[in-house]
């Protein structure tokens, strides 16, 4: 059966390139097509997509509106498609995922630009991938973190029996820590941005992460993660030395390790998992690098590229922590940690910011 796609998009001819990149895949059909977001919402009402391409901007219900009443309604894969990559198209379009959306893209050109195969290849394949995502989960911020900044109550599960664990157990001294590690896929940054906006501007470690986002967006996404961080958030830079209270992005097609004098390696390279960067090079590197002395944290994600280096760094004793699946989008990552034992504790997203905070000032997390 061919993966059913509905379009939106106020403008016939964008819509009309987007239809025909999409039915020019035989996997792909597209059902039907919206000028905004009411009429996206008419149509879920007799007919259910497996993935929506969402125009930003469209009179009567724009595309942030659209993607927030979606999925409240009709929970289904969301890709925005944007018609450039300029700063405040790419600030709309983080306002997009923060409302639900999965993905995004830049909408290819016409079939006259040199780069048309290209573009279209990466919507296509996007599609694909969010084809099978199966359901599609809102999570929100629970009342578990009280006004005094404590968690009222954190709740772990030990990877093998799923039964309820205490996350009282000794980690490597807060001296000893030395670096904080984040890997993030397919619903990955609203999450990043919850656990960043909430860590104090005096958090004493680097954080380095690794989030799959298509090309181009990645300048964007660190000024929308920089508008809600009290630490500074930066694309990391080949050399440079990691420094404390400051967050550092892979680039855009370079693998990203952390050497162990906490200088940043970027390195061409085939892809890994299928993705470059991928977050299984920065995991490996951190856990051959700091061994026990490492917090290692996996979000939210399709596949399962990070996996198994979380666990090998688990093995060298390092604090290692994957986000539970009541709060992913995509519990395809966090579930293989969980699934191989790579995950010492498994966290609603809500509350690894609180967990972060605490290992690093006591070495444990209250509960």
């Amino acid at each position: 059966m061919k993966i059913q796609v509905l379009v939106v998009d106020d403008s016939p001819t964008a819509c009309e390139l987007v239809v025909h990149i999409l039915n020019s895949d035989p996997e792909i059909q597209v059902i039907g097509t919206a000028k905004n977001g009411v009429e996206a919402l008419e149509f879920l009402n007799f007919s259910k997509p497996q993935v929506i391409t969402m125009d930003l901007h469209m009179p009567r219900m724009d595309g942030i509106t659209a993607t927030r009443k979606i999925m409240q309604t009709y929970p289904t894969p969301i890709i925005i498609v944007s018609g450039s990559l300029e700063k405040d198209e790419v600030e709309q379009t983080f306002l997009a995922v923060e409302a639900g959306a999965l993905a995004a893209v830049q909408r290819p050109p016409g079939v006259e630009y040199s780069d048309y195969k290209e573009k279209a290849g990466e919507l296509i394949h996007l599609v694909k991938l969010m084809s099978e995502v199966k359901m599609v989960k809102r999570w929100h911020f629970s009342n578990k973190i009280n006004s005094g900044g404590k968690t009222d109550e954190i709740i772990a599960f030990d990877e093998m029996t799923s039964k309820p664990i205490s996350l009282g157990r000794p980690a490597p001294s807060p001296e000893q820590i030395q670096v904080v590690v984040i890997g993030a896929s397919t619903g990955g940054p609203p999450v990043l941005r919850s656990v960043l906006e909430k860590l104090p501007a005096d958090f004493p470690l680097p954080i380095l992460i690794v989030q799959h986002i298509t090309y181009g967006f990645l300048e964007g996404f660190v000024e929308w993660l920089n508008q809600g961080s009290s630490l500074p958030v930066r694309i990391a830079k080949q050399g440079e030395k990691a420094l404390p209270g400051t967050v550092y992005l892979a680039p855009d097609g370079y693998h990203t390790k952390i050497c162990p004098d906490k200088r940043i390696a970027l390195e061409k390279g085939a892809a890994e998992n299928g993705h470059l960067p991928s977050v299984s090079s920065l995991f490996k590197s951190a856990a051959e690098s700091f061994g026990s002395n490492v917090i290692g944290v996996i979000l939210t994600g399709m596949g399962k590229d990070g996996a198994e280096e979380l666990k090998l760094m688990r093995e060298k004793g390092g604090v290692t922590i994957a986000q539970d699946e009541e709060t992913s989008a995509v519990y395809g990552m966090p579930g293989e940690a969980k699934k191989n034992g790579g995950a010492l504790y498994v966290l609603p997203a809500p509350l690894i910011s609180q967990a972060l905070i605490d290992f690093t000032r006591k070495g444990t997390v209250s509960l």
